[in-house]
């Protein structure tokens, strides 16, 4: 990490933010040093993106900022417009969220560079276009001079994100403003753009302001940090310092709440409540409504950001906790959770749930403007093997692309797959007609992504979980007996049930597709990314309600999730795909422990952890490039184009793996892990 030069470059004094009368940042104050990464966490809501986007005055006209932006001393806030454009690109860059909406659609990306670099550089279309090239060639972006041809849309994910670096350094910017630009990412291709980030900050000189949900990228990239809560920094520190002694509550709980990859299983520390409504604070500290050390004082004066050695701290506690340095769950009540059949039988002593054996679906691709023909196709799933108990939780992972979604589709239509077997609770769905395929349904709910696109928003809740129930056609009297029963079941108020979707919070409205998913009291709950969108704290808490629901109702999950974190937290069992089959499987415990594939070693040393010391001295696997195509059958091990192992395995042993599929082999010893991999074991 870069030693920073003590001279302040950017200095952020009292900014506010306000929309219509009502605040978003309330005066904060940032420093910035020359060739120093700044991180900025924080929930939804907490101004982490409003503050970076009204230094480059970015925001609507709806706005109102006040307080003080100095560039080496030049004040932005309130700065022409003509002068601040200059700014922009050439002094200070951003690298957006989104990038596919940063970009515009109908140009070129080369285009776009190149109107970047001229606009502040006295350069013609031809050295611009070669300097474009080499700026994509820096990213890592292949055949960068055909990629300048691409639209956006053309690009992947992660191609977009380092285009989008790669446009923001062009004019060797001093900051760097990177709002979220991992969220969303695989966490290959988010350790790709990390590294990128990396590079163009080295390259560069600048400094960075890095804006982030996540603990463990924050703890890796990060040299100071800066916690914001309802508009305000609430505390600050050298990133060593914040993440082993904590001075607020609310950081305290943020570090309790991520689940680790190095961790067990066990209970998360939620931080109890939600963020306050920013139009109508209460007075006081605005956290002292979800902090279990508030006191009177604490409701009375809003605290201010104090503290020495430049670790400082908006709380009354600050001096108490810097001595004591107490664990999350000695401050946060820890809820317990009752064991379930996983945790007191044998795994071969308990039902079989779900058992699927050489899936596979494919799509057809169509050529023609006029008539449709079907030119090729596209091998979505080609060999998915899972095996699930009672009782027990089946972590999916693998890349954008791996077959995970159609791996579900598959399951929930109930019908014969086009290659492979699906048995549910012993029934094979290819044997099933339609009444046994109604009957067997509620034996199998799934929880989707977004609670927000997945609930009637015109619908009361009460009429949104009894929805399953009418389905099955149940009674009346049952539905009136079951809905209050589930709500309370997921932690809501059944006096709530006459609210619609959009009364609840982001956490709450989980909850209620989850109550929704039990109503028909299934045996199988198939969880799409059900906590992906959630903020840190509220994510814990649904977490911790899995787990309690598992034990409780001993059910069965199949749990998928991009986020290997979690999947280590909750899973029992883990399965690993790669474009569209399994590569391994086994224990959880030991596919995390001892990976024996290398695409699973590659997934899990891309994993951030919450931890500045351990994630500094962790040895990375940065895979080249993106997953190949799944359109073409590829000879042999599809892998081996991305595989460190075969780019290391002398030339005289690469003809296996250019030639025969690996099959999913089980270990030696007997040991229940398998993997589709010659070479294991290198």
């Amino acid at each position: 990490m870069k030693a920073a030069v003590e001279t302040d470059l950017l200095t952020v004094d009292g900014l506010t933010v306000e929309f219509n009368g009502t605040p978003a940042v309330r005066g904060v104050d940032l420093r910035l040093r020359r060739g120093e990464t700044l991180g900025i966490v924080g929930e939804s809501g907490s101004g982490k993106s409003v503050t970076s986007l009204a230094v480059l005055g970015l925001l609507p006209s709806t706005a109102t900022v006040g307080g003080s932006v100095r560039l080496d001393g030049r004040e932005l806030v309130g700065l022409p417009a003509r002068e601040l454009a200059a700014i922009r690109g050439r002094r200070v860059a951003m690298v957006f969220q989104d990038p596919l909406s940063a970009f515009t659609p109908v140009y070129r990306i080369g285009d776009q560079i190149v109107e970047a670099l001229r606009i502040h550089q006295d350069l013609d279309k031809p050295t611009a276009r070669g300097r474009a090239a080499e700026l994509l060639d820096l990213v890592g972006i292949p055949s960068p001079d055909r990629a300048l041809d691409s639209f956006p849309h053309e690009f992947s994910g992660g191609m977009r994100q380092r285009a989008m670096i790669a446009m923001a350094i062009a004019n060797d910017p001093d900051v760097l403003l990177a709002d979220e630009p991992t969220t969303a990412l695989d966490v290959t291709i988010q350790a790709q753009v990390l590294d990128v980030l990396r590079t163009a900050q080295r390259e560069t000189g600048a400094a960075l302001v890095l804006v982030s949900h996540d603990l463990g990228v924050i703890a890796g990239m990060a040299d100071r940090v800066a916690v914001m809560y309802a508009g305000r920094v609430v505390e600050t520190a050298g990133v060593d310092e914040l993440f082993a002694r904590p001075r607020h509550p609310y950081t305290l709980g943020l570090i309790g709440a991520v689940p680790r990859l190095d961790g067990g299983g066990g209970p998360l520390v939620p931080i109890p409540g939600s963020p306050p409504s920013l139009a109508a604070l209460p007075p006081g500290c605005p956290f002292a409504a979800r902090c279990p050390l508030a006191e009177d004082r604490c409701r009375a004066t809003e605290p201010p950001l104090t503290g020495a050695d430049g670790h400082l701290a908006a709380c009354v506690k600050a001096a108490e906790l810097a001595e004591r340095a107490p664990a999350p769950s000695e401050v946060y009540p820890v809820p317990e959770l009752p064991a379930g059949p996983a945790d007191q039988t044998a795994r071969d002593e308990r039902e079989p749930v779900l058992r699927v054996t050489g899936l596979a679906k494919t799509f057809p691709v169509l050529g023609g403007s006029v008539f449709k023909r079907k030119v090729g196709e596209v091998y979505a799933v080609d060999g998915v093997e899972l095996d699930i108990r009672r009782g027990e939780t089946l972590g999916l992972v693998g890349e954008s692309g791996s077959g995970k979604s159609t791996t579900l589709f598959e399951l929930l239509r109930l019908a014969r797959p086009e290659a492979g077997t699906i048995e549910l609770l012993g029934q094979d769905t290819a044997r099933l007609d339609r009444a046994a395929a109604h009957r067997l349904r509620s034996d199998i709910q799934i929880v989707f992504q977004d609670p927000m696109a997945s609930l009637d928003p015109r619908m009361p809740v009460s009429d949104i979980v009894a929805e399953p129930l009418l389905a099955q056609r149940a009674s009346r009297e049952l539905i009136g007996r079951r809905v209050p029963e589930l709500l309370r079941q997921v932690g809501l108020e059944p006096a709530h049930a006459t609210r619609y979707p959009h009364q609840f919070s982001g956490g709450q409205r989980q909850r209620i597709s989850i109550a929704r998913a039990l109503a028909v009291r299934p045996q199988l709950l198939v969880l799409d990314e059900p906590v992906s969108a959630l903020d840190v704290s509220v994510q814990a808490g649904v977490l911790n309600l899995l787990q309690r629901l598992k034990a409780e109702l001993q059910l069965a999950y199949l749990f998928v999730s991009h986020d290997l974190s979690v999947i280590r937290h909750l899973s029992d069992r883990v399965s690993v795909m790669y474009l569209g089959r399994t590569v391994e499987s086994g224990a959880a415990r030991e596919v995390f422990e001892r990976p024996r594939h290398p695409y699973t070693r590659a997934l899990l040393s891309a994993v951030p952890l919450p931890d500045p010391a351990a994630e500094r001295g962790r040895e990375r696997i940065l895979l080249a490039g993106d997953p190949p195509s799944p359109t073409e059958r590829h000879a042999g091990c599809p892998f081996r184009a991305r595989c460190p192992v075969y780019a290391a395995v002398p030339a005289d042993r690469r003809g296996r793996c250019e030639t025969e599929p690996p099959a999913l082999a089980t270990a030696a010893g007997g040991r229940d892990h398998a993997a589709a991999c010659h070479f294991p074991d290198i």
